[in-house]
Formats: C-alpha cells, sequence, structure tokens
C-alpha cells in the first residue's frame, strides 16, 4: 500500500476506538469525552465532533452562572460553558492548545478561567475576579475556583511547568501566561514600574501575580492574549 494513500492516511489517523474512559486524550491537543447518560461541562466552541446521542445547552459563564455583577463588569458573558448531557463520544479541542486531564480527591485548584476544557458536573465551579485587573487582561479577567471529587480538563500553550511556592519563598508569575495554582494559594496583583520601560505592553506599568505560601503554580511558556470575552 503506498503510504500517501488514501487508505493510508485514514489508518494513521482513525480514532482509537478501544479508549473508553470518561475523560481522556485522544492526542496532546484532543480530548475525548466517553459518556453514558453522564453530564459533563464543556467550553463552549470547544467541541469539533461527537457521535452518539448527545445534547448540547448553553448554561452561562462557567458552569452556574456567576450574577450579573460580573457579566456588567466583563462587558459580556467570557467563557460560557455548554451542559453536554447523553449517550455518545465527544470530541473537544481549544486552538491546538495541549490539554491536561486532572482527577480531583476531594481537592480545589484555581484556574484561569480561559484555560478550563471541561470538568465533570459534579465538580463545583466558583467564578471570582481577579482583584486590581479590571481592564488589564481583557478576557482573562477572571478566574474559577474547581472543587470536589472528579475529572477536569485544562488547556496550555506548550508543555506547562509547575513552581513551587515556599513559605518565605514568593513565585512572581506574568498574569498572561499563569495556568493554574493549588487550591489554598490566594495571588496578590503586584506592579513594577520598573518594568514598563523593557517589557509593558504599551504604556501603563507591568503586572504581575504573586503567589506566597506553601503551594504551586502552573505557568506555561506563552503569553496568552485575550480576545474580547465569547
Amino acid at each position: 500500500m503506498n503510504k500517501y494513500s488514501i487508505k493510508a492516511f485514514i489508518e494513521e489517523t482513525a480514532q482509537d476506538e478501544s479508549k473508553n474512559d470518561f475523560f481522556q486524550l485522544e492526542s496532546p491537543h484532543m480530548l475525548e469525552l466517553n459518556i453514558n447518560n453522564q453530564t459533563v461541562m464543556l467550553k463552549k466552541g470547544a467541541m469539533v465532533a461527537y457521535t452518539g446521542n448527545v445534547k448540547f445547552e448553553r448554561e452561562g459563564m462557567l458552569s452556574k452562572g456567576i450574577g450579573n455583577l460580573l457579566k456588567k463588569t466583563m462587558s459580556g458573558e467570557g467563557t460560557t460553558m455548554m451542559k453536554t448531557t447523553g449517550t455518545g463520544r465527544v470530541y473537544a479541542a481549544d486552538v491546538e492548545k495541549r490539554v491536561r486531564i486532572l482527577y480531583l480527591e476531594n481537592e480545589s485548584i484555581n484556574v484561569n478561567g480561559n484555560d478550563i476544557l471541561a470538568h465533570e458536573e459534579g465538580v463545583k465551579s466558583e467564578v471570582k475576579m481577579m482583584k486590581s485587573v479590571a481592564g488589564i487582561m481583557g478576557g482573562g479577567l477572571f478566574q474559577a475556583r474547581l472543587s470536589g471529587t472528579g475529572h477536569i480538563a485544562i488547556t496550555t500553550h506548550g508543555n506547562p511547568m509547575t513552581l513551587i511556592v515556599k513559605p518565605g519563598q514568593p513565585v512572581f508569575t506574568d498574569p498572561n501566561a499563569t495556568v493554574a495554582w493549588s487550591g489554598n494559594l490566594a495571588p496578590q496583583m503586584k506592579t513594577d514600574i520598573s518594568l514598563k520601560t523593557f517589557i509593558g505592553r504599551g504604556s501603563g506599568e507591568s503586572f504581575q501575580m504573586m503567589f506566597e505560601g506553601d503551594g504551586w503554580v502552573i505557568i506555561q511558556p506563552c503569553e496568552e492574549v485575550y480576545g474580547a470575552p465569547q
């Protein structure tokens, strides 16, 4: 068989039907959900294909909506999640970002709202505005605290790296490169006027996130540029 034939292409790229885990990676950039009369919260616009009898229902910002205050502040609805219910296979991706599946065991994690791809319906999500960043980060103004037990899927540009935060040794990160952090940490926004001449984006100060305490921070090797809220 010619290695460039259509048959060869199909064999190389065909979905792996032997995979049947609830949350699993079809590839580093694509999440596969195998749902059986189950419900998953999926980022709006992330579904690229599905088979079976699956229904998608818009749920508002993240899983349960967050009230009028944040919606007004955002000048839009931010990241909208779709309630995905039924039986079948759902394939999801987000602009070729790498997908990582995490399983929470009565734990909590804070995630940049734009980096949440999916989570089980039973995982509770609480959305919060990031203090002192209104007008700075566009669509990345909010974070979500995911807590409970169940699968979640987050996305990163490139391979993520985790920085360990130790008492007395704070970690500083660029907000646009910060993906997630442990549930016990509450970052503060710090301005560094001395940096704006070198790395500031246009006029104004350079903003950093400061993490103090005992925990960890996940960063990506890319400064994500946020567009208008979806």
